[in-house]
């Protein structure tokens, strides 16, 4: 009758038997070794099969498994409790040789979520990122505002100086227009800081609050340019519910610093999504929009730009718009995506915005 039985085989027995009991115990070799066996040579075997019983490969295994059988992000000091830390710091390739040197990588311990789309200018993804945006808008305009359509086209960017701290450049481009009240032109130009406060990847919640100023250098035939800039003060957070669903919410305040040219708003917006494979995403948005106070402009009284103009107008303090949007997103690697959303009023007061397609493309280091 054999004794002892060589750690290799008994771990690969246990984890056949019970894989949940070999990722959840500490197995000392000091204490299974046969006598006179060397404990160093089971050690590699023991790591393996230890690894392989983990559970990270069949759904979700306690809260420190954050990936539930997908390519998870990293986790801080246990690579997110899965032992998965490929990739993290950086895309690897082309951006790693190019980039390496002069920017610090997005993090990547959150690389599950995607960033929201709609309200795509004050609407903030929580996570501190070094990545560019690029970003087209088509947006059908009611008849009693004129009509028509407006197109924007622009790119964002967001620095990160650290991992908690980041430039972001969330507004500009430049705007064509088919609408009788507006003329094609360039939109004002936005930039501020963000700052991540809570971060916790073994739950895989995280959130942030940012400031940033919008400078009155855009078109004025676009209605761009107009007062004295815009402060936009912000919190926004997020958080996987389950294994494959995931919410970011986003409320902030835009404050005009010439309050007879620009209306003062307050905004929440909110993004649902669930992943229905490694790189496909269905997401729904709503966007809740409230002016707390109106301009002295009467050109046009009782309507407002929504989130991509501000016309200052008389009459709109008290008004709440709100939109709902649905849409996909793919994300071909963890440094791309690929977005597209229709959004319609779900309110009677619609101002400028009949429908709206919003198409982005997000490369991020």
């Amino acid at each position: 009758m054999v004794r002892h039985m060589p750690l290799s085989v008994a771990t690969v027995v246990l984890a056949l038997l019970a894989p949940g009991l070999v990722s959840s115990q500490t197995i000392h070799l000091s204490d299974t070794a046969s006598p006179g066996e060397d404990v160093s040579t089971q050690s590699d075997a023991a790591v393996r099969i230890t690894s392989l019983g983990s559970g990270c490969d069949h759904g979700c295994s306690g809260d420190a498994c954050d990936d539930c059988s997908h390519d998870g992000g990293c986790g801080a000091g246990t690579c997110g409790g899965c032992g998965n830390c490929s990739g993290c710091g950086g895309c690897g390739g082309w951006f790693d040789r190019n980039l390496g040197r002069y920017f610090v990588p997005s993090d990547h311990r959150f690389s599950r979520f995607i960033s929201p789309t709609t309200n795509p200018v004050y609407f903030e993804d929580p996570r501190i990122s070094t990545e560019v945006r690029f970003l087209f808008i088509q947006q059908k305009v009611p008849l009693a505002a004129g009509g028509n359509s407006v197109q924007l086209y622009a790119m964002q960017a967001q620095i990160a100086l650290s991992d908690r701290l980041s430039i972001v450049a969330d507004k500009d481009g430049y705007i064509v227009s088919q609408n009788p009240l507006i003329d094609d032109g360039f939109a004002d130009v936005a930039a501020g800081l963000k700052y991540n406060f809570y971060a916790d990847p073994d739950r895989q919640r995280l959130a942030s609050v940012g400031v940033s100023y919008e400078m009155p250098v855009g078109s004025t035939r676009s209605l761009q340019g107009n007062g004295s800039g815009e402060f936009h003060l912000y919190l926004t957070g997020a958080a996987q519910l389950g294994c494959d669903w995931h919410w970011v919410s986003g409320t902030g305040f835009r404050l005009p610093a010439d309050t007879s040219d620009e209306s003062q708003v307050w905004y929440w917006s909110n993004h649902l999504d669930r992943q229905l494979t490694d790189r496909v995403y269905a997401f729904g948005e709503v966007n809740w929009y409230h002016w707390m106070r109106s301009g002295r402009q009467t050109a046009l009284a009782g309507v407002e730009g929504g989130d991509l103009f501000n016309f200052g107008s008389t009459g709109v303090a008290g008004n709440d718009i709100v939109t709902g949007a649905f849409g996909l997103k793919l994300k071909p690697s963890r440094c791309m995506e690929l977005g597209i959303a229709w959004e319609v009023p779900l309110t009677n007061r619609r101002d400028i915005l009949d429908n709206r397609l919003t198409v982005d493309c997000i490369l991020r280091y």
